[in-house]
């Protein structure tokens, strides 16, 4: 028998029960933002090239970029489609990029945990300093937002052996971590329940042009392709499509280009089959369902 995580039992999505997301639709699609900050000189970080010596600024500039050029270039593309978006933010990101989650306040987005920065990995602290850092993080946005944030992504997609059972914990309905599935998975934990909202591995910008080396043109090819599947595909069952972003990859103009033709696509089919919408808002409808 192998070792199992015991948060959830294998589910075929094909002997599942049938609902509908809201208005009879029948495919969710949001965007994850990521807003992420970094210490100069220390931690992790994506390379845009291999890196040097600490300080390393060839690969800190580039990632700053993100910041104070890349989002607002998306914010701007976000405004033009008349699309929401989920912020997955660093809680560090306030006082380091000040202006860049208020921007995205403003439009009535979501903001969800993201740890303090992402320089550093949750899942390999010990449980006392794991429960610190969500603390900490948690706290932050609250403060800021004026409400405490639904949902939470890693840094790094890193999670321990209780990630679970501290978020749930800490007050959180929902995590994006985990991406085994195209549905909404409710997870044990040692205090309830969290529920796993499908975040993208694939359609996610740093696997796939910092990871795989593919350029802006196949990435939104990429999207188009998934969305055409998945659109077809949820006539017999209902889908999450999740698309993962960063402003310092996709903030790139030529980059940006070929995102707003792949969302442009998705906007375009919008309506009876299609719900453009938010991590937080799927968490809470699927969470009204009783299932």
């Amino acid at each position: 028998m192998l070792r199992h995580h015991a948060r959830y039992p294998f589910s075929p999505i094909t002997a599942r029960p049938g609902f509908d997301w809201p208005g009879g639709r029948r495919l969710a699609v949001y965007l994850g933002v990521n807003v992420e900050v970094f210490p100069f000189g220390e931690g992790l970080g994506a390379e845009l090239a291999p890196g040097g010596p600490q300080p390393d600024v060839l690969n800190f500039a580039w990632r700053d970029y993100g910041n104070r050029v890349g989002l607002f270039r998306m914010i701007e593309m976000f405004d033009r489609l008349s699309l929401p978006v989920t912020v997955l933010a660093n809680s560090a990101a306030y006082g380091e990029a000040p202006g860049v989650i208020e921007a995205f306040r403003a439009r009535g987005d979501e903001i969800a945990g993201h740890g303090r920065t992402n320089a550093e990995r949750q899942g390999v602290l010990p449980e006392a300093g794991e429960a610190a850092l969500i603390a900490e993080a948690t706290a932050e946005l609250t403060r800021q937002e004026g409400r405490a944030p639904k949902g939470w992504l890693g840094p790094w997609i890193s999670q321990s052996e209780v990630t679970p059972d501290l978020l749930q914990e800490a007050g959180y309905d929902y995590l994006l971590d985990w991406c085994h599935d195209d549905q909404p998975v409710w997870m044990k934990t040692r205090g309830g329940r969290i529920l796993s909202v499908p975040y993208p591995q694939e359609l996610n910008d740093i696997p796939q042009i910092v990871g795989r080396k593919r350029e802006g043109r196949e990435f939104g090819a990429m999207i188009v392709d998934a969305f055409d599947v998945m659109l077809e595909e949820s006539r017999r069952r209902p889908l999450v499509m999740g698309i993962a972003l960063h402003g310092y990859l996709v903030g790139q103009p030529h980059r940006l280009r070929h995102l707003e033709r792949a969302l442009a696509h998705i906007v375009e089919h919008a309506g009876e089959r299609v719900w453009i919408t938010t991590a937080g808002a799927i968490s809470d409808h699927y969470r009204a369902l009783g299932l």
